[in-house]
């Protein structure tokens, strides 16, 4: 294991110019620039011609979070402005979003020493009904506050008054605030359940009609949810990757997907996202550490380096079956865990046989995965990127990886 961790992140920085970060979507979701690694050839193409590249009988696997307005402005008498970022809630993300007045949640305090005592609050207006949205700091640590979230009326949802209250998390690179059109833009055609601080942003580039097309042309699509941490934007700022400690991020997969992952066993599966990558290759990391460590029903979690340790070599059949007995067993219909798994060069993909995926930042974990999957050809897409006016990161344009 030692190895990996030694990896320097020096050795994955490469010059991003300011100007070639995206600060905006292109009017079209699909008429993104797609740059494609097939057969080891790199070519060019538009998102909305991805299926002319796509292996037979693949899989897509998307990403259903979707982005919550978690950043909110809380104003005190003296004039001083507190931001509350929400992270994620202390109980079950479904709960406490469908939950009535009050609820915990984890999450960074800005102009945190302006905010010595006592509650914050904001008036706003729910489908025209006035509410009062108080913030209370119950505890904190060097990671996170714990804010006590409490309105009125007290029958509203936090779903409701976070909608009304808080504003689209946009990512710090592009160092602007969001706009009305960020609400639509930065959320994918797909999304679904409530809970990620940014975007799974390689979804960004379908629509609708696009995904119609792709159906008829005979390919299938099914789903995963791993709520996004607001640790995806934090670049390694250690020397070594061995150094740096990853989010956990909570994933939910129905049963129906690793049924349909063991079906199509030897058929091309194709993850849109990193995201959607780190959950369908911590899927196999559950199923060995079931057949390790027993079946009894326990909140389950992918440790970041646990995939480096010495483990029995088990195939992904083996894995997910491993996952489908503990389901069955437990009489549950989808499997809930958390996963810091770190997908680092030296790792081997055990589920995934491809990637869409936008460009990431310099020195960042996003980089790393995609060298694991595509060795130093990782570089020679990301000079040809930036040769042929590729524009970079959230709101970007986007690859195709068959390695």
């Amino acid at each position: 294991m030692s190895a990996v961790k030694d990896i320097s992140i020096e050795a994955y920085d490469y010059p991003l110019p300011e100007e070639r970060i995206a600060k905006y979507p292109l009017a079209e979701r699909d008429a993104s620039k797609l740059l494609v690694l097939k057969d080891n050839e790199i070519s060019e193409s538009r998102f909305k011609h991805v299926g002319d590249f796509l292996p037979k009988d693949a899989l897509l696997v998307f990403n259903e979070t979707k982005v919550i307005r978690a950043r909110l402005q809380f104003h005190k008498a003296t004039g001083s402005r507190i931001e509350v970022f929400c992270l994620e809630p202390e109980k079950d993300y479904q709960v406490a979003f469908s939950a009535s007045s009050p609820v915990r949640w984890k999450c960074l305090v800005g102009n945190a020493k302006r905010w010595k005592e006592g509650k914050l609050s904001m008036e706003l207006s729910v489908k025209g009904e006035k509410v009062t949205l108080f913030a209370d700091r119950i505890a904190h640590n060097d990671q996170y506050s714990e804010i006590e979230f409490s309105w009125t009326p007290e029958h509203l949802s936090f779903a409701a008054v976070l909608e009304a209250a808080g504003e689209i998390p946009l990512p710090p690179y592009l160092h602007r605030d969001a706009e009305p059109s960020d609400r639509d833009r930065y959320q994918t055609v797909f999304a679904r359940y409530d809970g990620s601080v940014a975007a799974p942003t390689a979804g960004l580039h379908f629509t609708k009609p696009l995904m119609e097309d792709l159906h008829k042309q005979g390919f299938d699509f099914d789903e995963v949810t791993l709520h996004v941490g607001a640790g995806t934007f934090r670049p390694v700022a250690t020397e070594t990757i061995g150094e740096h400690a990853m989010h956990s991020e909570t994933i939910i997969v129905r049963k129906s997907l690793i049924q349909n992952l063991v079906q199509r066993y030897g058929k091309p599966i194709i993850p849109v996202g990193t995201t959607s990558t780190r959950t369908l290759e911590s899927l196999y990391w559950i199923g060995v550490m079931l057949k390790e460590q027993g079946d009894e029903l326990r909140p389950l979690h992918v440790e970041q380096w646990f995939p480096y340790e010495d483990h029995e070599d088990i195939s992904a059949v083996d894995a997910l079956h491993a996952i489908l007995e503990y389901l069955d067993k437990h009489g549950l219909t989808r499997l809930e865990a958390s996963t810091a798994l770190m997908i680092a060069p030296s790792y081997k993909m055990r589920v995934i046989t491809g990637l869409i995926t936008n460009f990431h930042q310099p020195k960042s974990t996003l980089l790393l995965l995609v060298s694991a999957l595509i060795g130093e050809r990782w570089k020679d897409c990301y000079r040809f990127a930036l040769d042929h006016g590729f524009r970079f990161l959230s709101y970007g344009d986007s690859c195709l990886f068959l390695p």
